[in-house]
Parts: C-alpha cells; sequence; structure tokens
C-alpha cells in the first residue's frame, strides 16, 4: 500500500531512516512529510515505532475541483461504503493552500455534506459525526484546487504517546524531543544529561530510545486502522507482541535530569513513571550553574532546550540566562558534546561558545536552531612537532 507520514520540519531525514529501518520503500521526500510503500505489517509497525511521525496517512482518492459544484461531486463518485461502514463515525481534517476555496473548515462541510448526502441516498441512513473521536478519520489536503483523500491510520497525531501526566507552561512536543536527540547522533547506550529539562519529554523519550520501547503501545484506545474494513486483528496482536518482546528491562544509558522548580521534577517523574521509566532516568532540584555530569561515567551528550524568553522586557534575563549555561558547560562538562534547541538565536551568542553546527528546527510557530557546541578540554590546536635533530 502507498503511505503518507506527515512530520515536523526539519525531522524528514530522520523520519526517511526510522522508515527504512521498518522495511519501508521511499518514493518520495517533501517538506515535512514522506511517501513511502509497504506492506500491512510495515504500517502496524511504523504506528507502533515511528518515534517522528505525526500522522500517518493512507491516500485513496485525488482529482481537481475547480469550484464548489465540482468539488461535491467528485467527493460523490466516490464509493464510501469501502471506507465507512454502517454505524461508524467520521470526520473530516481538510488543509487548504494556494486555492480559490478561502476556508477550510467549509471545505470539510462541504465534504461531509456530500459523504452523508451519499450514504442517505443509498441506505437511508445518514452516518454521525463525530470530530473528538471518529471511527474513521479522513484527511483532505488541497493544493491549487488539486485534492487528495487519505485514511488516518492513527486517529490522532502520533506525538500524543499517552504518558504524559503533567507539564509545565511549554512543554517540548514528544516527536520533536526524540527528532532533537536523532539528530544529535546519540546512540541509545552513552551518558545523557538535560540539566534544565521541565516535565521531562527529552529524557522520558530518551529511555524510550535507550530501553526498545516502542511509543504505539502507550497509546489510549484504538487507532484508526483498527476501524478499517481491511483490519487484520490477528497480524495486529502478533506485531504487538513482537514489539512487547523488544523491551529492555535492564537500563542501558545513564540518563539524568534536573531543574530549579520542584514542582516541574514532580511532573517530570509522573510521565517518567507513567512511561515505566522510574528505574532508568534520575532526577534532582538543582541550578543550570550547578549541573555536573556523573563522575563514574564517560563523557557523553548534553541536551535541553531552555527557554526562549518570548515576553516583552525579558532580553536581559535571557542573556544572562543563557551566559551562565555557557559558563556550565565551559566549566563542567570538559568532553562533551553539548546540544542547546532555543527559539531564542540572540541571547544563544551569550552562550559564549563557537557552534559547529546549526539545524534550522520549528517548535510550534517559534523558528528555531538545534545549536552543538563541542566542549573539548583546553586548546584543539595541535601541537608543533618537535625539531628532527
Amino acid at each position: 500500500m502507498h503511505l503518507t507520514a506527515t512530520t515536523q520540519f526539519g525531522l524528514e531525514e530522520v523520519l526517511v531512516d526510522e522508515l527504512r529501518q521498518l522495511g519501508a520503500t521511499i518514493e518520495y521526500v517533501g517538506s515535512r512529510a514522506v511517501e513511502f510503500s509497504g506492506d500491512k505489517k510495515m504500517l502496524y509497525n511504523t504506528v507502533l515505532w515511528s518515534r517522528t511521525a505525526m500522522r500517518l496517512l493512507r491516500p485513496f482518492a485525488d482529482f481537481y475541483a475547480r469550484d464548489e459544484r465540482a468539488l461535491y461531486d467528485e467527493v460523490t463518485r466516490i464509493d464510501w461504503s469501502k471506507y465507512i461502514r454502517p454505524g461508524q463515525t467520521f470526520a473530516i481534517t481538510a488543509v487548504v493552500n494556494k486555492s480559490s476555496f478561502e476556508h477550510s473548515l467549509y471545505v470539510a462541510q462541504l465534504t461531509k455534506d456530500a459523504i452523508v448526502d451519499q450514504f442517505r441516498e443509498r441506505t437511508g441512513e445518514r452516518p454521525s459525526i463525530d470530530t473528538r473521536n471518529p471511527d474513521i478519520r479522513i484527511h483532505l489536503r488541497m493544493l491549487e484546487n488539486d485534492v487528495i483523500l487519505s485514511l488516518d491510520a492513527a486517529g490522532d497525531s502520533l506525538h500524543r504517546r499517552g504518558y504524559r501526566q503533567g507539564t509545565n507552561e511549554a512543554p517540548l512536543n514528544e516527536v520533536l524531543a526524540a527528532g532533537l536527540l536523532l539528530l544529535s547522533g546519540w546512540d541509545g547506550k552513552s551518558t545523557l544529561i538535560d540539566p534544565m529539562c521541565g516535565s521531562g519529554t527529552i529524557l522520558t523519550e530518551a529511555g524510550l530510545i535507550a530501553q526498545r520501547i516502542a511509543p504505539g503501545l502507550f497509546h489510549q484506545g484504538k487507532f484508526g486502522f483498527e476501524n478499517w474494513p481491511d483490519f487484520d486483528a490477528d497480524l495486529w496482536q502478533q506485531v504487538r507482541e513482537e514489539a512487547k518482546a523488544q523491551r529492555l528491562e535492564e537500563p542501558q544509558a545513564y540518563l539524568a535530569g534536573s531543574d530549579l522548580d520542584p514542582r516541574v521534577i514532580d511532573q517530570a517523574a509522573q510521565n517518567i513513571e507513567a512511561a515505566g521509566l522510574d528505574e532508568c532516568i534520575r532526577l534532582s532540584v538543582r541550578d543550570v550553574r550547578d549541573a555536573y555530569p556523573p563522575a563514574d561515567q564517560p563523557p557523553g551528550i548534553l541536551l535541553t532546550n531552555p527557554p526562549y524568553g518570548e515576553r516583552i522586557g525579558e532580553e536581559a534575563q535571557m542573556d544572562a540566562l543563557y551566559k551562565t549555561i555557557g559558563d556550565a558547560l565551559k566549566t563542567n562538562f570538559h568532553g562533551y558534546e553539548a546540544f542547546i534547541f532555543t527559539g531564542n538565536l540572540e541571547a544563544a551568542k551569550a552562550i559564549g561558545l563557537k557552534v559547529s553546527r546549526r539545524i534550522p528546527l520549528f517548535n510550534g510557530p517559534i523558528d528555531c536552531r538545534l545549536l552543538k557546541y563541542e566542549l573539548y578540554r583546553g586548546s584543539r590546536r595541535v601541537p608543533p612537532a618537535a625539531p628532527v635533530l
């Protein structure tokens, strides 16, 4: 079957690597999306194992709609009994770009009307709409009046893992947190420190990677494909059992995080416990200036997402914070590779270290960078060769 996985900007190649490892054949890589193909088992494994896919879509129809009448007629030509069975609820999610149609909600409403009218004419009954938790979620994408209709295999965004119990003011999206870890090149075994861990999303995603835990196992309720007519319950059970069997119980890496706010650390502890990782991750209440790596572990990676300071008048406060981060890196983390994910590039200059890599990303609507710093002990200069006597 042909499928499309959507992701966040900047994570496309990471998603490609994931899909290839799951046995997918990559067909096209676009902005925020990867088109690929594979069998039903690969589909089920992707929903369970992908850490960077937001949605998994199965396209089933495409057409050109020059106006409202054409959109209605084209939708009506589809045999909707192949996708929506009697008694099932459905919902339409529409995304419209560069089209003569101005409003995505209107496009979704018109599409819904065409589907409902077809059922009413053929069966005398109309299917119910459920925008919150439908049995069948249909995605409509319109670009310059070209329409693609797809079934949503997950039914909800895959970033909602199900382990999050509490969050701070600006929690990091789970897919983005996993993407940062994979972009850093962390191997799932070396030391990982987050000295401003907030509600612990980076650490939790790191724990899932290290312990070989499929994030889809935490999903609440049914996935969308479980309501499809061609759902294979036996195969799905097999795939789930195979995923559960891969989990490693013994901690595979030294994972530690800290934060200045005790309430935030309590939230992080709740999330980590809900993910079954409380034996794998160490937490403490500590200012970033006092963050130190473990003395009994070899240097690894530091990865953190400090505040951006989006409120007016916080510039000086943010500069001071980022300078403190830089001082801690220079003083305490020799031999580490540090990755700072931030949407405040001006404040990041106060870190005072040379950036060896800049990766453009977004945190919601905020233009961000993942900044890499190589923390060498002393100078990197190679001493001159001794003269030959």
